[in-house]
């Protein structure tokens, strides 16, 4: 296997401008789903992965999708799915990202622009979905190329799902995975997603579980409409106080969750799983720099990664209906609309959450006295995911890493969620990996998100190198 690697990476280098100029031309689509002005570029990202598979000799094909629910004027980006290769002696890998991205504008305060791909001088490549998701997709397209020119046999058929709608909930995308599991993935030995980040900036991981996320809304009503402070304040049960009160019983400052029975909920922690904290490459410096204070909850890294990763959490996210503009305004709403997430582990299910919430949310509202409506209701959820990081799949990209970067990865999960995972195990009854191409620092759905090149580049030789040792791995 050392040589092919060696002339696959050796290609690569030579071919790093190209992919470098690959990107340029994706960053520039400015494919943002949930702006309906943009859905034309959306589509139009789509069709230049399409081409530039066609033009690596992929089959390709652009699933229809329908209309988008409650937008009926709108059509769904399709979903674009690629064939490399379909020899039956070889394994077969399918993989996942999406052509998406989040809305950005240079008066957010991006210092160069959004959607022009721009490097320095230290090879930081900025640019809105150069890491979240287009450079890890490209990889892929890529790693195929540069075998072809090495003369290298790809060592997969290679399966390909790349979506346009994941930035605004990946609608219509898990009926469709559901649909093929059985037809067009069926042949799918394992499942990778590069979708994710490192833990930090020197050390490559390797990612086995996620958070589910459920996420809620508060609704407080009592007058017919909106009231001035001065005529009415002191005669009417303010919405607003209501909803503030009952906002506060959810947690305490210190991250507890304040409903009851919540813990009770969680997967016990074991052993095995306590061992796998002590070697991750993660400092409590590191945690202060993504915060920009030192303003974390606990002075430690294992409690600090298992309050990101392996506990339960609510975070307090706005309010709808309340004035929030510059100034001073003395209006007394007459509805206002809380809205939280609970970030879930194994093992809480969805239905057993909303019961603990519902009812904790109306006894806190009944203890008011209030004569105001309260509804609370849950308005998505995304279920968490677990894999086994000893799997074949894991194995492989483990050496991978290791042939790549030169260290044992981390064994990390993460705090965030990413719906498809699941669903694309579920569908297929094969492990999923999450392979990070970028790291902490890129800045993914922020102002001046950036790819380092040296992650780019590098990141091509470890999908490409992943193919390889997936290929050969014995089966566990």
């Amino acid at each position: 296997m050392a040589p092919q690697l060696d002339a696959y990476f050796k290609q690569v280098d030579s071919l790093s401008d190209a992919f470098i100029e690959r990107l340029r031309k994706a960053v520039a689509i400015p494919s943002v789903s949930a702006e309906d002005e943009r859905r034309p570029e959306v589509i139009k990202m789509g069709e230049f992965l399409a081409s530039e598979l066609k033009s690596l000799g992929a089959k390709v094909e652009l699933r229809p999708l329908g209309k988008q629910p409650h937008k009926e004027h709108l059509q769904l980006p399709p979903v674009v799915v690629a064939r490399y290769g379909n020899d039956s002696k070889k394994r077969t890998i399918l993989v996942y990202g999406h052509y998406d991205v989040q809305p950005a504008l240079l008066e957010d305060g991006w210092a160069t622009e959004p959607f022009k791909l721009t490097t320095d001088d230290k090879g930081r490549m900025y640019g809105r979905g150069s890491t979240d998701d287009k450079g890890p997709v490209l990889g892929w397209l890529n790693a195929i190329e540069a075998h072809q020119k090495a003369g290298v046999d790809f060592p997969v058929n290679l399966l390909m799902c790349f979506e346009g709608m994941e930035e605004y909930g990946s609608e219509g995308l898990d009926d469709f995975i559901m649909e093929e599991s059985k037809k067009y993935f069926k042949d799918a030995d394992a499942v990778c997603i590069s979708d994710n980040y490192w833990l930090g900036t020197e050390k490559p991981c390797l990612t086995y579980g996620l958070r589910g996320c459920n996420y809620y809304s508060i609704e407080i009503s009592g007058p017919g409409q909106d009231l001035h402070s001065g005529v009415f304040g002191g005669t009417v049960h303010e919405p607003m106080t209501d909803l503030v009160r009952v906002m506060g019983t959810l947690v305490s400052p210190d991250g507890k969750i304040l409903i009851k029975g919540i813990d009770d909920l969680v997967a016990p922690f074991t052993d095995e799983e306590k061992s796998l904290y002590g070697d991750i490459a993660f400092t409590m410096d590191n945690l202060y720099e993504s915060l920009g204070s030192e303003t974390g909850l606990y002075p430690d890294k294992e409690r600090t990664l298992m309050g990101r990763w392996r506990y339960p959490s609510l975070s307090l996210h706005g309010v709808e209906g309340a004035f929030s503009a510059p100034g001073a305004k003395t209006v007394i709403p007459a509805k206002v609309t809380g809205k939280f997430s609970i970030r879930t582990v194994p093992d809480m299910e969805i239905e057993a959450v909303n019961e603990l919430v519902y009812k904790h949310v109306n006894d806190a509202f009944a203890a008011l006295g209030s004569k105001n409506k309260c509804r609370v209701y849950l308005q998505h959820a995304g279920k968490w995911w677990v894999a086994s990081p000893k799997h074949w799949n894991f194995t492989a990209a483990g050496k991978a890493v290791r042939h790549v970067w030169g260290v044992k990865p981390d064994l990390t999960r993460e705090g965030g969620s990413i719906p498809v995972t699941l669903t694309f195990e579920q569908a297929t009854g094969k492990n999923v990996l999450l392979l990070p191409m970028g790291s902490s620092t890129d800045a993914a759905h922020s102002i001046n998100e950036k790819l380092d090149k040296k992650n780019y580049i590098e990141g091509i030789k470890l999908l490409g190198a992943y193919l390889h040792y997936a290929a050969e791995e014995p089966m566990n």
